[in-house]
């Protein structure tokens, strides 16, 4: 297997086993009983089967209840495998090819690395994971309508239950997402370790990247007018004054007038710290207020907030918020409008250039100072490829031919309304992997081989050093890893 495929291929398994973990949360089918109910085909392995174990070569174990394996202080069922396939089939994953043997690596390659996280004091919290199932919890109702319908539907008893089986498998998976990225967090690549890797490559080894462009846009938002920024402000003080004066529920305004999309997670709570991905002055504001204290209105790029501290736990806070947008008018949206069709003249007649008019116009300060140039947020280049573009901006670049400029368009994003131009600024043919044209994805497949053979070694160390137990009937499995320690 060549270098490129196998990298690929540590790859795609790395992902599909991340998939396998968050979609698992989704569809707690979790007996075997269950399985067979709905996929008769499945092996369900209630009989009764002698276990190896891997510490000590002659000890054999009863299989009790389907167990499969042991890895550290976690047993994986026969249901476990049989439910790993369905979420793939759930997703859209084709399962052609894909053996149980393979899948039941993946669940002990899981299980190690939960089980180690806990021997390195990995530490996950209960208010964070308890986060993560509220979440999950309200979302699994929302797709079939009542909790009721919900414990029906996975034939659980009640509500408490549910919730425990969803945080031991919230917790296990949470564990082994943090081992992971311990094992690879100080992994760094030289520039002269990516020149010999791509050295090292055969020429029939070397990738072949797609149809590539580089894009550039100028963005205008239309702002609203001084009487509706007022307006805001004043009924996010009369939501204050009610809650404060009167022993109105902050809880139910935020409900009821909130135009944050987000307000139906959690019951309309975020758990936040100092290093949460919330804009600076959220936080800011979060953080100078105390238990129970409401905020005065202010001002974010996602519109005009106020601020509820429900509870204060160390480093972490409870709070609620109220976000109001104040609204647009049709002659402001007109205005800018007008405004970007007279820039785009101005470029086609040659007055100044697209970076030029970016660098003036535009209102987007994260590519203005580059002269409008978009970056791949999954690269961070400014290349991106056709076939994994995102389908809006695939949609809005490809009727543009040569140097053409896109006629204004309107977009809703998460701040609000804006109109953008677009252009695409260099065009690149699919091609095979050339180091000074490709050298930022020729980095990431070397840094990504580097961090495999990382875990490789991580991962070969630790099974010698774990109790672990392969059923008999899966001890003829071609292990990836040495889980039956020959």
């Amino acid at each position: 297997m060549s270098k490129v495929l196998y990298v690929a291929g540590l790859m795609l398994m790395f992902v599909t086993t991340m998939v396998a973990q968050e979609k698992s949360v989704d569809s707690l089918t979790v007996t075997s009983n269950e399985i067979l109910a709905e996929n008769p085909a499945a092996t369900s392995g209630t009989e009764a089967t002698a276990v190896a174990d891997t510490t000590t070569v002659d000890t054999k174990r009863e299989k009790v209840d389907g167990v499969t394996a042991v890895v550290g202080d976690y047993v994986i069922l026969e249901s476990d495998i049989d439910k790993s396939f369905i979420d793939m089939q759930t997703q859209g994953v084709s399962t052609k090819g894909i053996t149980r043997c393979q899948v039941l690596g993946r669940l002990m390659e899981d299980k190690l690395y939960a089980h180690q996280a806990i021997q390195d004091s990995i530490v996950v919290s209960d208010a964070e994971i308890n986060s993560t199932v509220d979440r999950q919890l309200n979302f699994l109702v929302g797709q079939v309508g009542s909790i009721d319908k919900l414990l029906e539907f996975y034939r659980k008893e009640d509500e408490q239950s549910f919730r425990e089986e969803l945080f031991e498998i919230v917790k296990a998976q949470q564990l082994s997402q943090r081992m992971q990225a311990k094992v690879v967090e100080e992994i760094e690549i030289t520039p002269e370790e990516v020149r010999q890797w791509y050295n090292g490559l055969a020429e029939d080894e070397k990738p072949v990247f797609g149809d590539e462009v580089e894009i550039a846009q100028i963005v205008k938002v239309p702002e609203p007018s001084d009487k509706e920024v007022q307006e805001v402000i004043d009924k996010l003080n009369e939501y204050k004054r009610d809650v404060e004066e009167n022993g109105s529920s902050f809880a139910i305004k935020q409900t009821l007038y909130s135009d944050d999309p987000g307000k139906k997670e959690n019951g309309g709570v975020y758990k936040i710290s100092k290093s949460t991905g919330f804009v600076q002055e959220f936080k800011d504001v979060a953080f100078s207020l105390k238990e129970g204290e409401i905020s005065d209105p202010f001002k974010t790029i996602f519109g005009y907030h106020i601020i509820y501290v429900e509870k204060i736990r160390g480093q972490e806070r409870d709070i609620r918020h109220i976000l109001l947008r104040p609204k647009i008018s049709e002659e402001a949206i007109q205005e800018t409008k007008t405004e970007l069709d007279s820039i785009r003249a101005k470029i086609l007649e040659g007055e100044f250039t697209f970076s030029e008019a970016a660098r003036n116009f535009s209102d987007e300060k994260e590519t203005r100072f580059d002269g409008g140039v978009l970056r791949n947020p999954e690269t961070f280049d400014t290349k991106f490829e056709l076939t994994k573009m995102d389908p809006t901006l695939y949609s809005q670049i490809s009727p543009l031919q040569g140097d053409e400029i896109s006629q204004p368009l309107m977009e809703e994003t998460r701040t609000g309304v804006q109109f953008k131009l677009l252009k695409v600024i260099t065009r690149f043919k699919s091609h095979k992997a050339d180091y000074s044209q490709d050298y930022v994805k020729i980095k990431e497949l070397a840094l990504k081989e580097k961090q495999f053979d990382e875990i490789a070694k991580w991962m070969d160390e630790k099974i010698k050093d774990t109790y672990i137990n392969v059923a008999a009937d899966s001890r003829d499995c071609d292990f990836a890893n040495n889980w039956l320690k020959k």
